[in-house]
C-alpha cells in the first residue's frame, strides 16, 4: 500500500483537487487500482448546509455523504466509487473524538489534539484505502491556516509510522509573474515549502502553477531552495481547452515515472491512449450547439460543476462541441425570453429556495411550446411538472409546498418521511435509490437497461395524487422507485426531448463514460441544431 499527500501553499484554488485527479488517472493508466480522498479543514462535519457562495456544489456519493466538490473531480478522471469514508472535515474528526471522550473510551486521559485528533485523522487514512494499490489523499486549504496544522502534523506522523518509501508528498505552489518586474518570482513557493518543512514535511514532487513557462533557470533555482529534483519541479500552467487535458500535460512532465520510481512501485507501461481520445474529440467537434443552463447561482462556476462537465461529456459522447450560456432564472422574470432564442437545449438545475422559481418555470415553458430539448435535474424535474400542470392541465396555483405551503395545487410536496425531520444537516433523501424504467420511454431507450441506480438529494417529491391526470394530459412516468412507488423521471409526450429525474444524474458522468441522459439530451440538441439549419 502506498500513500500520496498533495498540499497547498500560497493561495487557495490552486488545483490541487485536479492535480491528484490528473495523478490518479495516470497510475489508472499503469494498471495501478487508485482511490483519492479529501480532508477538509472547516468545522462543518460536511457541506451540506452551505450555500454555494461558500463552497460551491456539494458533490454527493452513492452512500449518501455530502461532499467536496473536488470528489466530483476524482470520480470523473478515476474509476473509483468513493465512499463516506474518503471525505473527511474537522468537524468530523472533533465530534468523533468528544464522543470517544464522552463514552469514556479514553480511560481518564487528558485529550489533546495530539495524539488523540491526529490519531483519528491518521486511522481515517488507513481506512480510506483499504484494498488498493495507491491512496492519494489531498489537504484542504493553504499551508500555513492554523486550521490545517493538525492534519499536516499527522501526515508528518504517518509518514513516520509507515515509512519513508511508502510516503510521497506533493505541493502544490503558485510561480507568479509581477508585471512591474517583467518576471516570475518564485519566493512565494520558497516560502511556502519553508513551511512544511517547519512542520516535518518535505515535499517530493514541486507543481508549480504558472500563466507562462517557468524556464530553467527557475526550475534550478526551485529545486535548489526547496531541496526537490528538477526533474520533480513540475510546471503547470492552464490547460487551453479543457480539464481533461491536464493528465496528458503532466505526462509530458512524466510525473507518473517520478511517482511510479519514487514509491517503488511495480506496474505497466502508461497506455495514454483514451485520454488522448477524449482530448482528440473535444479539439475535433463534428458539430457545435449552445445550451442554456438557467440557475440562480449562475454567476459562480463551481455551483453548477458536475452539471457544466457532464454537458461537456454529452458532447464528448456525440463529439459536439457545446456552448454552454448561462442564463440567470430572475433575469427572465423581469426581462423575458430573449435569452432563451436561438438555444438548441435547455437545462435547469437542482437548487433549493424561492428565489428565480418563476424564471424556471418560464424557461420550461419556453423549451415545452417551441419544441426546444429540456433537461430538468432534481428541482429542475419539479419545475417541469408544476409548469405542465399550470399550463397543459391547467391548475393555475399547482406549485411545490417549498414555495407554497398554502398551494391548492400540490403537485410538488414534502416525502412523508421528512415532515418529521427537525435539523438540516445530512437529513435529506440522500444518496443512491433504484430506478425502474418504463418499457417504451425515452429514459429506457438511453439507459438500455431496466433497472438503473442514482444519486438522491432532495426533500420533496412529485405528488401521486396528481398522477393519473397529469399522463392524461401528456406528463408520463418514465420511472419509478420500485421499492417506494416514488416518481423518478417525467417525460413530455409528443416533444423531442423533455425529461425531468428527481436524482442527479450529473454525480455519476464521466468524460469515458458520459451519463446515457446528457449523451441523449445532448444528440437531442445536436438534431435541433441540424434542423435550425
Amino acid at each position: 500500500m502506498k500513500y500520496i499527500f498533495v498540499t497547498g501553499g500560497v493561495i487557495s484554488s490552486l488545483g490541487k483537487g485536479l492535480t491528484a485527479a490528473a495523478i490518479g488517472a495516470l497510475l489508472e493508466c499503469r494498471g495501478l487500482k487508485v482511490r483519492i480522498q479529501k480532508f477538509d479543514p472547516y468545522l462543518n462535519v460536511d457541506p451540506g448546509t452551505m450555500s454555494p457562495y461558500q463552497h460551491g456544489e456539494v458533490y454527493v456519493l452513492d452512500d449518501g455523504a455530502e461532499t467536496d466538490l473536488d470528489l466530483g473531480h476524482y470520480e470523473r478522471f478515476t474509476s473509483g466509487v468513493l465512499s463516506r469514508l474518503n471525505s473527511l472535515s474537522s468537524g468530523q474528526v472533533y465530534e468523533t473524538v468528544i464522543q470517544k471522550e464522552r463514552r469514556g473510551d479514553y480511560l481518564g486521559k487528558t485529550v489533546q489534539v495530539i495524539p488523540h485528533i491526529t490519531n483519528e485523522i491518521k486511522e481515517r487514512i488507513l481506512k480510506g484505502g483499504e484494498g488498493i494499490d495507491v491512496l492519494i489523499t489531498e489537504i484542504g486549504g493553504t499551508t500555513g491556516d492554523i486550521e490545517g496544522l493538525p492534519f499536516l502534523e499527522a501526515l508528518r506522523q504517518f509518514q513516520h509510522d509507515a515509512g519513508r518509501e511508502d510516503v510521497a508528498f506533493l505541493h502544490c505552489t503558485l510561480v507568479p509573474f509581477i508585471k512591474a518586474a517583467g518576471e516570475l518570482k518564485t519566493k512565494p513557493s520558497q516560502q511556502s515549502v519553508a513551511k512544511l518543512r517547519e512542520i516535518g514535511i518535505q515535499p517530493d514532487i514541486l507543481v508549480c502553477r504558472t500563466d507562462r513557462p517557468i524556464g530553467e533557470d527557475n526550475r534550478q533555482k526551485l529545486s535548489l531552495y526547496c531541496n526537490v529534483g528538477v526533474d520533480a519541479v513540475i510546471e503547470c500552467r492552464d490547460v487551453a481547452h479543457s480539464i481533461y487535458e491536464l493528465p496528458l500535460m503532466l505526462a509530458e512532465q512524466r510525473i507518473d515515472e517520478i511517482v511510479v520510481k519514487r514509491l517503488g512501485l511495480q506496474c505497466e507501461p502508461m497506455d495514454i491512449a483514451p485520454w488522448r481520445e477524449i482530448v482528440r474529440r473535444l479539439l475535433e467537434p463534428k458539430v457545435r450547439v449552445r445550451v442554456g443552463v438557467v440557475g440562480k447561482y449562475i454567476e459562480l462556476q463551481d455551483a453548477y460543476k458536475s452539471v457544466y462537465e457532464s454537458i461537456v461529456h454529452g458532447g464528448i459522447a456525440n463529439e459536439a462541441a457545446v456552448e454552454i450560456v448561462r442564463v440567470d432564472a430572475e433575469d427572465l422574470e423581469t426581462q423575458g425570453t430573449a435569452q432563451l432564442e436561438g438555444l438548441d437545449g435547455i437545462l435547469v438545475p437542482g437548487g433549493f429556495g424561492n428565489r428565480g422559481i418563476e424564471g424556471k418555470i418560464i424557461a420550461a415553458r419556453f423549451a415545452r411550446e417551441r419544441k426546444i430539448p429540456f433537461y430538468g435535474l432534481c428541482l429542475g424535474m419539479q419545475i417541469t411538472v408544476i409548469e405542465f400542470a399550470r399550463h397543459v392541465l391547467g391548475l393555475k396555483a399547482a406549485h411545490s409546498t417549498e414555495f407554497n405551503p398554502e398551494t391548492a395545487d400540490p403537485v410538488i410536496h414534502l416525502m412523508e418521511s421528512q415532515k418529521s425531520v427537525v435539523t438540516k444537516g445530512g437529513t435529506m433523501r440522500l444518496g443512491s435509490y433504484d430506478c425502474a424504467l418504463a418499457p417504451g420511454s425515452k429514459s429506457r431507450a438511453a439507459y438500455g437497461r431496466d433497472i438503473i441506480q442514482e444519486r438522491h438529494r432532495h426533500r420533496f417529491e412529485y405528488n401521486d395524487v396528481y398522477r393519473a391526470r397529469l399522463e392524461a394530459a401528456g406528463l408520463l412516468v418514465g420511472g419509478t422507485n420500485p421499492q417506494s412507488g416514488l416518481v423518478e423521471i417525467v417525460e413530455v409526450k409528443d416533444h423531442p426531448f423533455m425529461v425531468g429525474v428527481q436524482y442527479h444524474p450529473e454525480f455519476k458522468s464521466k468524460p469515458n463514460r458520459p451519463h446515457p441522459l446528457f449523451a441523449a439530451f445532448v444528440k437531442a440538441a445536436v438534431e435541433k441544431s441540424l434542423r435550425s439549419c
